[in-house]
């Protein structure tokens, strides 16, 4: 049986460099050299907004299907607003946009017949008042 010893250590006062083994890599460094591009290197820089602003208009459309309601467009407002922010959620911009789009258009005529309706409910009583008077 042959039995070979490795020393890893190299005495301190030994005139030798210590023998290191190359790596597979640093031979092919040694043998291909640094590369000749006489070029600076180039970089691309991809900006990529990790949250995306879609409006969804839950408060909104919440608003108007508590305390202004007209012909229930609050409530399809807000069923509208709720698959908008689900679109959202799936990540289904196009599709969140859309629905979001058409909860904007019944918020705002929620609003407005909501505000009408405000309106006709006090003018209305006080003319018929001061027309009984």
């Amino acid at each position: 049986m042959n039995h070979t010893v490795q020393t890893f250590f190299s005495p301190v006062n030994s005139s030798q460099p210590p023998n290191y083994e190359l790596l597979k890599e640093e031979q092919e460094v040694a043998v291909l050299g640094a590369p000749h591009n006489p070029a600076p290197p180039t970089s691309t820089v991809i900006h990529i907004r990790s949250e995306t602003s879609v409006p969804d208009h839950v408060a909104w459309s919440l608003f108007n299907t508590l305390f202004m309601n007209p012909h229930c467009l609050g409530f399809i407002a807000f069923a509208y607003s709720v698959k908008s922010r689900d679109r959202k959620m799936v990540g289904d911009l196009t599709g969140a946009q859309a629905y979001a789009s058409t909860a904007k258009c019944l918020n705002i005529w929620a609003l407005i017949l909501g505000i009408l309706m405000t309106i006709l409910l006090i003018v209305i009583p006080v003319l018929i008042y001061q027309a009984h008077r």
